[in-house]
């Protein structure tokens, strides 16, 4: 379903030269959980950003449903990435003048859709039903990732990538969040690409990888 052929990924700093990815080579089947794990700077949060239509590969081609999505037009890209795929980040970005519910509908709202009913009943399978009207700055870490957990899923995404997703919380809220993420992935067949630098939460997961030195090893 998700295919990456030798990506490379290079960065130019005046007259440093950095090269973070290597040649990576992935494959994802529909309906897996795959967890990317490695220490910070290595380029996890790159490859997934790659892999989900954010950032391109200075080499390489990812090809999605048979289709090299850097090979579209900016546009289409943006499009796909709309419909297919869904984000999870390690700080939110939770819009801080809209309301629970409003941040959640976002996504649908630039699809064109009607998605009050929808946005409500993912509030309340994530456990939060009755903050809809309460604004982000209203809400504890573990919950402002719910919300965000619920944007992510407004457009019943193909794709759910999950940036560090518990970075920013508590172990026991981390886990929590993993939890939740895992029941999605089993109850929706949703594939799932999460990056992160512990290793205990790659339990959940189906596969787990390792990028050492700008490639994936198992």
């Amino acid at each position: 379903m998700l295919e990456a052929s030798n990506i490379h990924k290079s960065y130019e700093s005046g007259k440093k030269f950095l090269e973070v990815l290597r040649g990576v080579d992935l494959e994802i089947d529909k309906g897996r959980f795959i967890a990317i794990v490695g220490p910070s700077g290595a380029g996890k949060s790159t490859l997934l950003h790659i892999l989900g239509g954010l950032d391109s590969p200075s080499k390489g081609r990812v090809i999605f449903e048979g289709q090299d999505i850097y090979a579209l037009e900016d546009a289409e890209i943006s499009s796909l990435r709309n419909k297919s795929v869904g984000f999870v980040f390690q700080f939110y970005h939770l819009l801080s003048e809209f309301t629970v519910l409003e941040n959640v509908m976002m996504p649908g709202i630039i699809s064109g859709n009607q998605v009050e009913g929808d946005a409500l009943g993912l509030l309340e399978r994530v456990g939060l039903k009755e903050r809809v009207r309460h604004f982000p700055s209203e809400l504890s870490g573990g919950e402002k990732q719910r919300v965000a957990l619920a944007r992510a899923l407004i457009n019943n995404p193909k794709f759910l990538f999950c940036d560090e997703p518990t970075g920013n919380l508590d172990s026991k809220t981390g886990e929590e969040i993993v939890a939740l993420i895992k029941k999605i992935n089993f109850e929706n067949n949703m594939t799932v690409v999460m990056v992160t630098h512990n290793i205990e939460l790659t339990k959940a997961a189906d596969k787990v990888y390792h990028l050492k030195d700008g490639v994936l090893v198992n």
